[in-house]
């Protein structure tokens, strides 16, 4: 009989698995509000034109449809499975036993392009990952983790699924009161799907796939920050920034409470009110400690009708795009730009997929197609759980 995962762990960590109770730690699939701190000053535009009100866009749309032209060709999603597999205890110095969690998931990035109002599959990716605790490399040695991966994938029981684990992921076991160690593996395999995606937009700039006439739409927030070598390296750094400049990152869950009003006063009704097919003016977000000089435009659109959606901020959408050049930095994108982007957004809002999505109202059609031919690629829960 084959070993399953865990009995291989057990046996190359010199770990005890438990044979805990398997559960899933998504709920990606309901709307929802993030409360994550942004820090969108509405004061520091992000535009050339200095608008106050908010900016309609229907007529905009209609011009950008009958033209039968649409710059919006690409759309990439990123998505990840994530399940606790299984609490393992190990022996520290002086004979006590600590346990943490097991954490493993699958990673699917897909990238579709449009060519003839078709939409084709373009780039997909996929990966299985395990996340486990830094004391079950109890020598510390370096490459350990790699290297049990390697040693993992060599066991029966995955060649008969062929299936490969990529790689081993450590979460750090120093304690932090604000932080389970579930959310700690859980963030690993949300940092690699990250990765991941950040090296398919670099693949398509490489291969001259994005440029004014062919913007990328990353489905969700534009989180890719440079990494420490990117930043010693001006070289490096400057192709990181200019691999988004022809990308777009469309949210359907954004936090309210971080949009202020022209006095500096957190105003989340400036978005709930927002008419439908209009736009707001566009802010700027920075995070020195995050991004370090990158600076990104930030604005919102209403793409439905709130008659016919359950709350007011269904409908939607928060906008993001890198500040690449010094232009754009100094005076913001251009808002003829803006409201062409814009309006290309609204367009790309129909068909929807009642019923079958509880986030439709916020859904960009080709987006929600992306996402569900990543998804579809996914191994079951039952078959992926029976591994371990």
């Amino acid at each position: 009989m084959s070993k399953r995962v865990m009995s291989v762990l057990e046996e190359m960590t010199g770990g005890k698995s438990y044979r805990a109770h398997k559960y899933g730690l998504d709920n990606n699939d309901r709307p929802s509000i993030d409360y994550t701190e942004d820090n969108i000053i509405w004061q520091e535009t992000a535009e050339t034109t200095r608008h106050r009100n908010y900016v309609p866009l229907w007529d905009e749309s209609k011009k950008v449809l009958s033209s039968g032209t649409n710059i919006l060709t690409f759309f990439l999603d990123g998505s990840r499975r994530v399940f606790k597999v299984d609490d393992m205890g190990f022996v520290l110095p002086g004979g006590r036993n600590v346990i943490y969690p097991v954490i493993a998931g699958q990673i699917g990035i897909g990238c579709t392009r449009r060519e003839n109002r078709v939409l084709k599959l373009e780039k997909f990716h996929q990966e299985f990952v395990i996340s486990m605790p830094d004391i079950a490399n109890a020598d510390g040695k370096a490459g350990y983790f790699p290297a049990l991966a390697q040693k993992l994938n060599s066991c029966q029981s995955l060649k008969n699924a062929n299936i490969e684990f990529s790689t081993i992921l450590e979460y750090k076991t120093a304690k932090n009161p604000d932080t389970k160690y579930e959310d700690k593996g859980t963030a690993l395999v949300q940092e690699r799907m990250s990765i991941r995606e950040r090296e398919m937009v670099a693949e398509l700039v490489r291969e001259g796939k994005l440029d004014q006439d062919n913007y990328l739409i990353k489905d969700g927030s534009l989180e890719y920050r440079p990494t420490k070598d990117d930043r010693a390296d001006q070289r490096k750094y400057q192709q990181f920034r200019n691999n988004y400049s022809f990308v777009l990152g469309v949210s359907k869950n954004f936090n309210p409470e971080v949009c202020k009003d022209v006095n500096g006063k957190s105003n989340p009704g400036y978005v709930a009110d927002l008419p439908l097919y209009h736009r707001t003016p566009v802010a700027c977000f920075k995070n020195q400690e995050l991004f370090g000089d990158v600076k990104f435009a930030v604005w919102y659109i209403r793409i439905r009708d709130t008659s016919k959606t359950r709350t007011a901020f269904d409908g939607v959408v928060k906008v993001e795009k890198m500040l690449i050049t010094h232009e754009e930095n100094e005076y913001g994108i251009d808002s003829e730009l803006v409201d062409l982007l814009s309006a290309s957004i609204i367009n790309e809002r129909n068909p929807v997929c009642y019923g079958s999505d509880l986030r439709w109202a916020n859904h960009l059609y080709p987006v929600y197609l992306t996402e569900t031919y990543v998804k579809s690629r996914y191994l079951s829960a039952d078959s992926f759980l029976h591994l371990f």
